[in-house]
């Protein structure tokens, strides 16, 4: 990076975008943030935040780091985290060292929540928020696949809720109905160009 480049504070001009992924279960949120990684994970400056969360290591899912309720808390209280929120019984949130990355005009990819989306848009000046969805056969088929919940009620809850994102955010969606290899792609690529209006 030139001179030119660089502010006068000596940080580059264009800041460093924060990429949350969001959308219901079984939307393939974690499947899709693996493959950018396997593709695009070896690029110096983009970075896939590890998140911290009040659930056991073992419980499967996305690679997170595995606190107890009281060190979470301690962890708040202490500021380590620049965006955290509760859902589902459980405990969030992403580490405040993030920040170090966007400062030096780099890209970090999250998995968030949409009902975190007012927390994350007041953390971070460049946001871009990616919306995964899926058919509601498809989210069924998987949520079913899991054995947490009958197909019956798995069906009556999607019909309940939205797969749209509610607010004024820079929003791209992002359909993984069917191969992973499309939906994949296409996640890599908007991850390509956030790089090159980074650089």
């Amino acid at each position: 990076m030139s001179d030119a480049e660089l502010s006068t504070s000596g940080l580059p001009k264009h800041p460093g975008v924060m990429i949350v992924v969001v959308g219901p279960s079984g939307a393939g949120k974690d499947t899709l943030m693996a493959f950018a990684a396997a593709k695009l994970g070896q690029r110096h400056n983009i970075h896939f935040a590890r998140r911290v969360i009040t659930r056991s290591r073992d419980a499967g899912g996305e690679d997170h780091e595995a606190v107890t309720r009281e060190e979470f808390a301690r962890r708040l209280d202490q500021g380590k985290f620049c965006v955290s929120w509760d859902a589902h019984g459980l405990s969030y949130g992403i580490p405040a060292s993030v920040q170090d990355k966007l400062k030096l005009g780099d890209i970090v990819i999250a998995n968030g929540s949409r009902s975190a989306l007012s927390h994350f848009n007041a953390a971070f000046p460049a946001l871009k928020v990616i919306n995964v969805i899926a058919t509601p056969d498809v989210l069924a088929a998987r949520l079913e696949s899991r054995g947490r919940e009958s197909r019956e009620d798995i069906l009556r809850r999607l019909q309940r809720s939205s797969l749209d994102v509610c607010g004024d955010f820079d929003v791209t969606t992002i359909d993984n109905s069917g191969p992973l290899d499309i939906a994949g792609a296409a996640f890599a690529k908007l991850l390509e160009e956030q790089l090159g209006r980074c650089s």
